[in-house]
């Protein structure tokens, strides 16, 4: 069987090994083999690929190599308008469930009004049947993850930064126009609810008895919030990812 040409557009060289990365790869075909099968043996999860062509023609993962042949894949939202996209169209203002590394993470997406499961201790079966069965979108550093056939639509995030992954995930799904900070609770992922000073007084502390009047109360957990220096510094976070997303908008 003659070898198959394979080439990764973009940001998908990111997550091949270096010696791969920017350059056409010739692969011996010994077999008929699936597109998919190929892609992911090289490092790339099914998730992060929206267009595949062979000699120019859009194909879906089940597509047999028979040998001989020249694949483009391409990730989104850089594939080419008028060929046949693989990748799911995330909805606008996306469910999240996260995998263990990622606990700073859902907590600045929850403090910023997005639904998010995440628990420390959580198994990548769960996480991927609780991504099929809620209709979420995965978060993950865990590339080996986004093999599960279970998992449709997902993000491999490349930063290690918190804050920088907050950033990567409000681009990738420009979840701008979605914020709602402040209504989610970040320990637990609840709704959270203004409560009267009165019915929580027996609770704060002497100086937050003194300087603090409005409440939010987490429905499921009862954690309480209060504005406070870390509700200002949050704030003026959300006020520069607004700012972010404006700017990519207006380009």
């Amino acid at each position: 069987m003659a070898d198959v040409e394979l080439r990764f557009h973009d940001r998908l060289n990111d997550l091949l090994k270096p010696a791969r990365r920017g350059r056409t790869l010739t692969l011996a075909a010994t077999r008929r083999a699936a597109i998919k099968d190929v892609i992911e043996s090289l490092g790339v999860p099914h998730t992060e690929v929206d267009v595949i062509l062979v000699d120019g023609a859009s194909v879906g993962f089940d597509h047999l190599l028979a040998g001989g042949e020249r694949v483009e894949v391409y990730p989104w939202p850089t594939a080419p308008e008028a060929a046949q996209h693989l990748r799911p169209t995330p909805p606008a203002c996306p469910r999240f469930v996260l995998d263990a590394h990622l606990g700073r993470l859902a907590r600045h997406l929850r403090l910023l009004g997005f639904d998010c499961r995440y628990r420390p201790d959580i198994a990548d079966a769960e996480l991927a049947a609780i991504a099929e069965r809620e209709d979420r979108v995965v978060l993950t550093r865990d590339r080996p993850l986004l093999r599960r056939k279970r998992i449709r639509l997902a993000h491999w995030v490349r930063h290690t930064d918190p804050w920088r992954q907050v950033e990567e995930v409000c681009d990738e799904f420009d979840l701008y126009p979605a914020f709602a900070p402040f209504t989610r609770c970040a320990r637990c992922n609840g709704r959270l609810a203004s409560v009267e000073k009165a019915a929580v007084l027996h609770r704060l502390e002497p100086l937050t008895r003194r300087h603090a009047e409005a409440f939010l109360e987490c429905e499921a957990c009862g954690q309480l919030y209060w504005h406070g220096s870390h509700v200002a510094r949050l704030e003026e976070r959300v006020a520069r990812l607004r700012r972010r997303g404006l700017r990519k908008s207006e380009r």
